[in-house]
């Protein structure tokens, strides 16, 4: 009978009076890359918290290789064997690579006096010589691409000998050709004997890498299944509990156009770009991580100064362009990174709904509290905000939830055109469906919708027609059958311009 690398098991953890794990089994054999499933919230970081040492439970047990361990912090999950790739990764931006790989455990010399710099690089060298040659240990690790520090993250978990490594939504920063390369690293990890934990909210990559999959829902193992023998619908279904249904695309656009830009542009990193988009219509922008999408959404939301051109919202130009007119005007913001830019964590849900509007909720001064209570309420419930309960600090929220509430917030101030980053980043597949119904609420609604995605099914689920961007420059425009990932991915890196 084969032994499992690693067993989890009936692990337990409440806080108060909730329970987060409740007798969950995870068992990973070695060499295998094992898929970590489940909405937010449904107890993943939770176990690899207690797998990690970060946190105790409060009933179960750990074993590796059939034998039991204790696991009381990271520094005895490290010396087990078990590290752990966090979605936020775990460096200091000013130090070089090799001093990162090192950080908290360095190499020394002269009876621990000083640090073994030498040394330290010599073995750097060697780790990454497996891993990727083009990474040079003394570099401070700010100066690489995203993949690369994640990379680096890798070999400090093989500087330790780690028969286990737990990966965090590793690709939420990576362009697909980087998630590729990480791909392959994961097979090259796997013939070594590594076994993997992988979490994503992405099918496409568990179908890629990963042999089994642990289903969690509401903190209760659902399921143990071999990737080879499901669907997506399969798996999802077992995640969420119910069946997602498809949606089918659904054109609302009028024809009237909404919102007009003219050669708009911040040199070097948006050219000059003229489009319009009408009401009910949602135009997705698409491009390579860095062509410029993010940066473009800025310019027409007044966050960003531009180097030339006009925006114009009913055919009148708003003047000044800055982020006060551009809301006066009826534009809203769905940032990309909500946590750092959408959201004050400690302030209430109605709090954070009511933030750009907040004058028609202020009488001399003073914050009107019924009518911010009652608006909270009516558009949050609208929204199917869950919990609805517009008095919790927004912090507490699950990503999909957060993300309701700050689309809730254009909502209340009547914005007329939405522009969406990234709108399902970080976002459960559940909540990922219901994220895309809101938009086609809002596109029936005749509201002017764009939305930047790296995720072509994304960009083809609900775009009406599609921009591509590379470098800063539009190369093409796909409407209909012309929408799709041969076609998107051509002009993302090609210099055509239709």
């Amino acid at each position: 009978m084969e032994i499992n690398r690693l067993e989890m098991r009936n692990v337990t953890k409440v806080y108060g009076s909730v329970t987060v794990l409740e007798g969950v089994n995870l068992a990973v054999k070695a060499g295998e890359v094992h898929a970590l499933i489940g909405e937010n919230g449904a107890g993943k970081s939770t176990l690899l918290n207690v797998l990690f040492g970060i946190t105790e439970a409060n009933a179960g047990e750990v074993a590796l290789d059939g034998e039991a361990v204790t696991i009381k912090n990271p520094l005895s999950a490290r010396k087990a064997g078990i590290a752990m790739i966090h979605q936020e990764l775990q460096h200091v931006p000013e130090l070089s690579v090799a001093q990162n790989m090192f950080l908290g455990r360095p190499l020394t010399k002269q009876k621990g006096l000083f640090v073994d710099k030498k040394a330290q690089y010599e073995k750097a060298i060697l780790i990454l010589k497996r891993l990727d040659t083009s990474i040079d240990p003394n570099v401070p690790i700010k100066t690489l691409k995203v993949a690369q520090q994640q990379i680096v993250e890798i070999g400090r978990a093989l500087l330790d000998d780690a028969k286990i490594i737990a990966m965090d939504e590793p690709t939420s920063s990576l362009t697909p050709t980087e998630f590729e390369r990480l791909a392959e690293l994961i097979l090259d990890l796997k013939k070594m004997g590594v076994s993997i934990i992988y979490v994503s909210h992405k099918m496409d990559e568990i179908f890629r890498v990963c042999d089994r999959a642990t289903i969690l829902r509401d903190g209760k193992q659902v399921g143990v299944v071999n990737i080879a023998d499901e669907t997506e619908e399969t798996i999802v279904t077992r995640m969420v509990g119910r069946k997602i249904d498809k949606i089918n695309h659904n054109t609302f656009s009028t024809g009237n156009e909404i919102l007009r830009v003219e050669n708009l542009g911040r040199i070097p990193v948006v050219k000059p770009t003229s489009f319009s988009v009408s009401a009910g219509e949602v135009l997705g922008i698409t491009g390579l991580v860095g062509a410029g999408r993010t940066e473009l959404l800025r310019l027409i939301a007044g966050l960003d100064n531009k180097t030339s051109g006009k925006v114009y919202i009913k055919g009148h130009e708003i003047k000044p362009h800055n982020i006060k007119s551009t809301i006066r005007a009826g534009i809203g913001l769905v940032p990309e990174d909500r946590k750092k830019e959408g959201i004050i964590k400690e302030r209430s849900v109605a709090v954070n709904m009511a933030l750009p509007s907040m004058r028609q909720f202020t009488q001399q001064g003073l914050i009107n509290g019924k009518k911010l209570k009652d608006v909270a309420f009516g558009v949050m419930s609208n929204l199917n905000l869950r919990p609805l309960d517009i008095e919790r600090f927004i912090g507490t929220l699950s990503g999909g939830n957060q993300q309701k509430v700050i689309i809730g917030r254009w909502v209340a101030a009547n914005t007329e055109v939405f522009l969406f980053d990234e709108p399902t980043r970080g976002i459960d597949i559940g909540a990922k469906s219901e994220i895309y119904n809101l938009i086609e609420k809002l596109a029936r609604e005749g509201k002017a919708i764009i939305v930047v995605s790296s995720e072509m099914p994304e960009v083809m689920r609900i775009s009406d027609r599609v921009l591509v961007i590379k470098g800063g420059k539009i190369t093409a425009q796909l409407t209909g059958n012309e929408i799709t990932e041969e076609n998107i991915a051509q002009y993302a890196i090609s210099s055509t311009v239709n």
